[in-house]
């Protein structure tokens, strides 16, 4: 099973509405110091434990951290709205070889800080269930 945050990445790089590009202006796991526009979703600790079931495999509820960093705070904003608004509620589809039953915003839009370089940075936060198929 790949880590969420790779397949929802590549569910991202899939839709040409974003225009990104892995390891350019979207990355997984780490923020680079340039470009200076660049989105970064990490994976974080999930709410729940894995669901445990003796008889088939059970759900797991991993959590992502979506980063926005933007010298304009107001592009940074609306990036991060059309990102919530892309995948929160998404559901019943496979990425990556998994099973997402459903993909929703746990916390967010909201404002995290302005880095060494003056530029937004801002998060969104999703819950992923899901399962290997």
């Amino acid at each position: 099973m790949n880590a969420a945050s790779f397949d929802i990445a590549n569910y991202l790089v899939s839709l040409s509405s974003f225009d990104f590009v892995l390891g350019e202006n979207l990355h997984i796991g780490r923020e680079p110091s340039q470009p200076p526009n660049s989105t970064v979703i990490f994976d974080t600790m999930g709410s729940k434990a894995p669901q445990l079931n003796l008889t088939d495999q059970g759900y797991e509820y991993a959590n992502v951290q979506i980063r926005v960093r933007n010298i304009s705070y107001n592009e940074g904003i609306g990036l991060v709205v059309s990102l919530k608004n892309e995948l929160h509620g998404l559901n019943n589809m496979e990425l990556g070889g998994s099973y997402y039953a459903l993909i929703h915003a746990s916390s967010g839009p909201a404002m995290l800080d302005w880095d060494e370089n003056s530029r937004a940075r801002l998060i969104v936060n999703f819950e992923c269930q899901r399962r290997s198929l």
